[in-house]
């Protein structure tokens, strides 16, 4: 992908497009590897940036990674360093999920703050309050994060005050290598959750609750490399589900994974689609004329997806009538109102948890730039219903969780580049 994408609206969509594989699925399975002496076979990875950021940081502590057709190959047989570098972790936040990986290899870990989007505080605390209670101690020293567990790790009962998905994983991986049991209450439920466990599974662990709120993990199973699918990206596929009906038309989404989109797909019929789940992904269908949506809340899943929010405000722009979005995951994710705005969606934003969508406006292209992930790709979804070009910058944002958007919409019909 490269500087700049280029959309020319107005164009209806039709065809079909393969799903990738997930982002937040592959993230954490990747540093799951660190706790097999074995090479590991993820098919299905996706190839975008945090993806390639992720392997930089395998390498950079050890680990021999190669691609080839069916995904990508992670020997960590030869793991030797326990500090990570600066510039890489600083641009990530999925990075710090590597912190579990590494006590439950290493027992110790030295690393910077991880960064990532912009979308809000995201703190770390849960993650450091749960692993203190297994017997690690954190201190600051020269502006970084070290961890050590001197005693080894030590399974426990604990209990989250929110969902969180990243303490979550990062407890799944150091309890796995942790001395007894661990009961984990309150945990995130997110399908990348669930992945991540099966892949764990695969590897040896045992682990009671998969996909539940509560997760038993029998810490001190020996871990073995395994093949693991990486399954498809939810994320995704809502993201060309909503652009087929805010550009009109119809598309099959092959390899959807319908079961984990439920209240993605309740929305889309709520707006007035016919979507219907086969056997070889999701079929959608845009309806002649929008139908607006009192409230979107977003929750954690299986309620709507925050990282689909800023895209179904696009979509909601469109539609007539008075729309209501609550987010509740993040307290920044609003950023996309200021170049919506421009566009013409009226907008309003009540608070940084609220915005009014008033509709039907018609948006017309303008020069906008992305400043996080789903913003971005929020900004292309408006690109589609905008009358005439639409140029995003900020490219390198969207490149973070999408392997080719331009490519793939130009299947559906589109008419979009990058240069």
């Amino acid at each position: 992908m490269g500087k700049e994408i280029h959309v020319h609206g107005g164009v209806s969509l039709q065809g079909r497009v393969r799903i990738q594989g997930s982002k937040n699925a592959a993230l954490p399975i990747l540093a799951a590897a660190l706790l097999t002496k074995e090479e590991n076979v993820l098919c299905n990875c996706p190839r975008i940036t945090d993806v390639f950021r992720m392997l930089d940081l395998l390498r950079s502590i050890g680990c021999l990674v190669r691609w080839e057709e069916q995904g990508v190959c992670v020997d960590a047989g030869h793991v030797s360093l326990s500090r990570l570098p600066a510039d890489a972790v600083m641009g990530m936040r999925s990075s710090l999920c590597l912190l579990g990986a590494l006590l439950g290899r290493c027992g110790e870990a030295a690393m910077e703050h991880p960064g990532g989007c912009v979308i809000g505080e995201r703190p770390i605390d849960l993650h450091l309050s749960a692993l203190r209670r297994m017997g690690v101690d954190f201190w600051e020293e020269e502006g970084l994060l070290h961890a050590r567990a001197a005693r080894g790790l030590s399974g426990a009962e604990l209990r989250l005050p929110i969902p969180s998905v990243g303490a979550t994983e990062n407890i799944i991986l150091a309890a796995v290598c942790a001395q007894g049991d661990t009961r984990l209450q309150g945990c995130a439920r997110e399908p990348e959750v669930e992945a991540l466990c099966r892949y764990l599974v695969c590897c040896g662990a045992r682990i009671d609750g998969i996909g539940t709120g509560e997760l038993v993990i029998r810490g001190g199973k020996r871990l073995f490399g395994t093949s693991f699918r990486i399954p498809a990206d939810r994320i995704v596929a809502g993201t060309y589900l909503f652009g087929t009906l805010a550009a009109g038309g119809c598309a099959m989404l092959e390899e959807a994974p319908c079961s984990q989109m439920e209240a993605v797909i309740s929305l889309a019929r709520d707006l007035g689609a016919v979507c219907q789940a086969a056997k070889e992904g999701l079929w959608v269908q845009a309806p002649r004329r929008l139908r607006h949506v009192p409230l979107v809340r977003t929750k954690e899943y299986p309620g709507f997806p925050t990282d689909l929010q800023s895209i179904a405000m696009t979509v909601l722009s469109g539609a007539p009538g008075t729309s209501r979005i609550e987010e509740n995951i993040f307290e920044d994710r609003f950023r996309v109102v200021e170049p919506l705005s421009r566009m013409g969606a009226d907008l309003r934003q009540l608070s940084a948890r609220q915005v009014i969508v008033q509709g039907p406006r018609r948006l017309k292209g303008q020069r906008v730039e992305a400043v996080e992930l789903r913003g971005g790709a929020a900004l292309v979804v408006a690109g589609l219903m905008a009358r005439g070009e639409t140029v995003i910058t900020g490219c390198p944002y969207i490149e973070r969780g999408y392997e080719n958007i331009c490519k793939d919409l130009r299947e559906l019909g589109a008419r979009i580049y990058c240069v």
